[in-house]
């Protein structure tokens, strides 16, 4: 039976897939600038990035959708995915479980039904969805997207698709205060440092936290941060009696009837045209290329998401404000340029939503470190007070005496109401504490009521993450509806529910909030529910995640172990040449004939093409043809031409350089009308043509004699934490005959974990190598960790990167080689061929030997 392609269709999973598929492909459309930004926050090409790998990638996907598919709606995508048009015409296919089949598991007549699904959905500007769970860094990454805009806009301000503007709603006065972090961050940590000064001084923020603050924007400024939540901006609705004087000018009749009266007042319930909007809408709808931003989607239309994200919310919704926008925002010749919805899921009611581009969900961020295992207990046919006793006093056998990252470890307690904070749950918490020998001070009481809540309480309440603080120290915080987002505690370890909200969603929402990473080993945090909440968790779960507490609990690889790794003493020290290097340029004698290579030219590289599909039958053929009549280029004479480039070469006379156009291989006139043509070829043969003409490039190399220390004393603690597959973790105590029968040859760590079978069959076939002295696996350390590092140029975004080798040998002989362990496929990458010849040169400057080693030679016993 065919499946239905339903609102349960993962489209965004397809979609991931199609551009990890053709990312080479896709990344020779993206700007210079994109690319930078985008290797800048990969860790594959800068270990040091700051993104995580799911923001990252929700980062590549928006890069994507914006330039790439140039702002389309995700039915137009869908549509065009599903028939293979254009870009899409040599995806693979692939089922639901990601693997490659023969056919797509869905008929055409499927995949059209679930396009007019989504497409009824559409509103009159791009849409989209961008689900990660929380804990990962929504904000984070809500403030890079707003940066890449803003860079991107003010590079090439014509092009329409980046957005000029900001607008970042949040759903209510807890999260706005979170929200702050996008004026607070460091945009070194995503921005490459050449870029910052560009957004530094261009960027201004409008924090609209009170109700009577207002948007003080120049019409028609750029580079305008606003944020607001919904009810600073919303529109409301017109209430007021009508004075003598608008009935006089409004043409009111005296004597209506009664008949009318009601007639009129429906009219105005029902009727959009009676909002009236506030001083911030009439700023707003003065900006240029606004882009809006929604932060915690999820959280602000509860299990309305679905509706109020899309056609049919109420008047007053965020939606009707944000399309009110649009319109005005069109009536003044501007436009949104799209509407970003940020949320912890994709699901509503176990649904997909249809406008999701990427999503990141909770078990996957469990399961790969982000966040802490989750130990979730259930108590059912016991009292409040019971409950109480038994957490409190689990929790501080658990993690009492501990602190992690110079924090002591927190429980939430959540009331259902104030008073029973104040005269159930705080007595007895009291009470247990005193039978403990636990000071009372721990205690912070957060309720939203002046008398239990004083001012310092709320400052203790920010602080608890701030070490040193006072509010660092507190440990039991009683809270009373603040399970929602907004407030980000790492070092709470624990939440404790007892009573049945009112919101079925706020255990969920609670539950989550002792999940984000503290410590660079995954740590875990307890849950305390009733019973009756435990099961609303669990029915939370499945309809918001796909999940369950069951599968939480048996989330992680179980073949996967943490470890503590130390240095050996004393550290281990090599003498290296760390190189630099200094170039110059030395005039050459000029040839009588140049030759640009324009013959050979592949020109349809330059061309722009235009994809026509007449009809959406799928067996109508694309057409293509060439449009470069589209692109703005300049006309250019023998003049102009020389004038353009003679402004590179301020040395040289604009005759020389026109000698060197008319007597080169191609001569002027073919010259002038590639050029014409395409004026890229400027840039790209003709200024690097004459340059290597008139100039040799000259590098010299500097050696600098170094000790270099093959792994440096954690900054804190006694120990890194390492974790991995246990089959492929070895200490120096292992019973291993090869490691014992070895002992002394190796381990400057006193355990190694490493990433693959080859890595570790060839650190075996080392230390049993009579010519091998000594071998040491430094690929596992990187950064702040070790010295051992290659400097290289990634040839993609040409910036200088360091690489970490595998393995540092020593022969009996005297002599060092450095090896590296690459998958087959890995080989030929452009990327590895770097780090190669910067490492050979190293190797060849320090008398050694570098090699890189295929992981299916070493598993055939062919090592060294």
């Amino acid at each position: 039976m065919a499946k239905e392609a339903g609102m349960e269709f993962a489209f965004f999973e397809f979609l991931h897939s199609f551009y990890k598929e053709s990312k080479g492909r896709i990344r020779n459309n993206y700007k210079a600038v994109t690319k930078k930004y985008l290797d800048y926050n990969d860790k594959e090409k800068n270990p040091d990035a700051f993104l995580r790998k799911p923001q990252f990638e929700a980062l590549e996907m928006y890069i994507f959708i914006k330039e790439f598919m140039d702002n389309a709606q995700m039915y137009q995508i869908f549509d065009d995915w599903s028939k293979r048009n254009g870009i899409f015409a040599n995806r693979y296919y692939y089922d639901e479980q990601g693997q490659q089949t023969l056919f797509d598991v869905y008929s055409p007549k499927q995949y059209h039904d679930y396009f007019l699904q989504i497409k009824k959905y559409a509103e009159n500007y791009p849409n989209y969805i961008y689900a990660l769970t929380m804990g990962l860094g929504k904000t984070i990454l809500m403030a890079t997207c707003i940066f890449y805009e803003f860079l991107l806009s003010s590079k090439f301000p014509a092009d329409d698709r980046y957005c000029h503007n900001a607008l970042v709603f949040a759903p209510d006065k807890t999260v706005l205060q979170s929200l702050k972090e996008i004026v607070t961050f460091d945009k070194s940590k995503v921005v490459p440092p050449e870029y910052i000064g560009v957004l530094d001084a261009n960027i201004k923020v409008h924090f609209l936290e009170d109700t009577g603050t207002t948007l003080n924007t120049l019409d028609g400024s750029k580079y305008n941060i606003i944020v607001s939540n919904t009810q600073k901006i919303i529109l409301k609705r017109q209430r007021k009696e009508k004075t003598a004087v608008d009935k006089l000018f409004s043409g009111d009749i005296p004597g209506q009837s009664v008949l009318d009266d009601v007639l009129g007042m429906l009219q105005e319930i029902s009727d959009d045209a009676s909002l009236m909007s506030n001083q911030r809408f009439e700023k707003l709808i003065r900006l240029k290329q606004m882009g809006i931003f929604v932060d915690e989607a999820h959280h602000m239309f509860g299990a309305d998401l679905e509706k109020a994200l899309h056609k049919g919310g109420t008047a007053t919704s965020l939606r009707t404000t944000i399309n009110e926008l649009a319109t005005e925002l069109e009536s003044q010749g501007s436009r949104v340029v799209a509407c970003y919805n940020f949320t912890g899921t994709p699901y509503v009611d176990n649904k997909i939503l249809p406008e999701v581009v990427y999503a990141y969900g909770l078990q996957a961020a469990i399961q790969n470190h982000y966040l802490k295992e989750t130990s979730v207990i259930g108590y059912s046919n016991v009292k409040s007070k019971e409950f109480l006793k038994v957490i409190i006093k689990d929790f501080w056998e658990k993690y009492g005496d501990k602190e992690y990252e110079g924090l002591v470890p927190k429980m939430a307690i959540f009331g259902a109401e104030i008073a029973e904070v104040e005269k159930d749950i705080r007595p007895v918490i009291e009470e247990v504490l005193s039978e403990l020998g636990i000071s009372l001070d721990r205690i912070l009481v957060n309720v939203g009521d002046d008398k239990l809540t004083k001012s310092e309480d709320i400052r203790d309440f920010n602080n608890l993450d701030v070490v040193g603080t006072q509010g660092s120290k507190k440990q039991f915080i009683l809270l009373v509806n603040k399970g929602r987002e907004g407030w980000n505690c790492r070092s709470l370890f624990s939440v404790a529910l007892f009573r049945s909200p009112k919101s079925k969603v706020f255990v969920l929402q609670a539950t989550m909030r002792c999940l984000r990473k503290i410590t660079e080993e995954q740590q875990t945090a307890t849950v305390y529910l009733s019973k009756e909440n435990m099961d609303i968790l669990d029915d939370e779960l499945r309809k918001n995640f796909r999940t369950s507490i069951e599968e939480l609990k048996n989330k992680s690889n179980t073949n996967r172990k943490k470890v503590p790794v130390r240095v050996v003493e004393p550290p281990k020290t090599i003498k290296m040449h760390r190189l630099h290097y200094e170039y110059s340029i030395a005039d050459k004698n000029v040839s009588d004939q140049l030759e640009f290579g324009l013959l050979d030219l592949e020109i349809e590289t330059y061309d722009a093409t235009m994809y026509v599909k007449e009809g959406i039958s799928t067996a109508s053929v694309v057409r293509e043809s060439t449009v470069n009549y589209m692109v703005d280029k300049m006309e250019y004479s023998e003049i102009t031409l020389v004038a353009e480039i003679a402004r590179y070469f301020p040395n040289i006379r604009c005759t020389e350089i026109a000698r060197m156009l008319l007597n080169s291989k191609e001569g002027m006139p073919t010259i002038l009308a590639m050029v014409n043509e395409h004026n890229e070829i400027i840039h790209d043969k003709l200024v690097p043509g004459i340059f290597d003409s008139l100039y040799e490039v000259k590098k010299d190399i500097i050696k600098e004699n170094v000790d270099v220390q093959l792994l440096k004393k954690p900054k804190q603690g006694g120990y890194y934490e390492f974790s991995g597959n246990e089959e492929l973790i070895v200490s120096k105590d292992s019973k291993d005959s090869v490691v014992v029968n070895n002992k002394g040859k190796s381990f400057h760590a006193d355990t190694y974990v490493f990433d693959s079978k080859p890595e570790l069959q060839l650190f075996l076939q080392l230390l049993s190598d009579k010519r091998v002295k000594e071998t040491y696996f430094t690929g596992m350390f990187t950064s702040e960790q070790t010295d051992f590092y290659v400097p290289y140029v990634d040839p993609e975004s040409n910036r200088l990167r360091k690489y970490y080798p595998d393995f540092l040998v020593e022969m009996n002989d005297g002599t060092y080689m450095i090896l590296e362990v690459k998958g087959d496929n890995m080989l030929d990458d452009p990327i590895v061929k770097a780090k190669k010849e910067a490492a050979e040169e190293v190797a060849v400057e320090s008398a050694m030997k570098y090699e890189i080693l295929a992981g299916s030679e070493i598993m055939k016993g062919h090592g060294i």
